[in-house]
């Protein structure tokens, strides 16, 4: 039978147990950068890293934070979703979803917000059909050297 619990991860060694799970989102990132950004967000944004555990293995995480701006008001923004590639189709993402927007809902916001990439169609359908999500713009970046 299996066994599953979230956590929200506090401390570097328990953001370490995430980072193999996270870097199949997140490929750019080695391990010491993804603790370096894990810590700076925690301390300055608020940030939130929270792992889903299967029989005490990490098999899905979501980072997310609490943003007040004039578009959403007090929100929270989901920055990172993933489930293990070899765990995918679980319901796993919807429980770690379901866990950000009950988060949430404890601390007085009303609204939750995320963006996904492009070329992501399944996870597109996940947030539109399975989660209830509605597509309300699109998300533009442009880098700037800062050198």
């Amino acid at each position: 039978m299996n066994s599953t619990n979230i956590k929200v991860l506090k401390n570097p060694k328990e953001w370490k147990e995430a980072f193999p799970v996270m870097k199949q989102l997140r490929t750019h990132l080695d391990e010491n950068s993804f603790l370096q950004l894990v810590q700076e967000a925690v301390g300055k944004e608020g940030y939130q890293l929270a792992a889903l555990y299967d029989n005490e293995k990490v098999v899905a995480v979501t980072g997310f934070m609490p943003m007040i701006t004039l578009y959403n008001g007090r929100s929270i923004w989901v920055c990172d979703l993933v489930t293990d590639e070899e765990n995918r189709s679980k319901g796993y993402g919807k429980k770690l979803l379901n866990f950000v927007h009950q988060w949430a809902k404890e601390n007085g916001f009303g609204i939750v917000s995320l963006s996904s990439g492009l070329q992501r169609g399944e996870a597109h359908r996940f947030y539109k059909d399975k989660m209830e999500y509605d597509k309300v713009s699109y998300v533009f970046l442009r880098s700037l050297d800062i050198n």
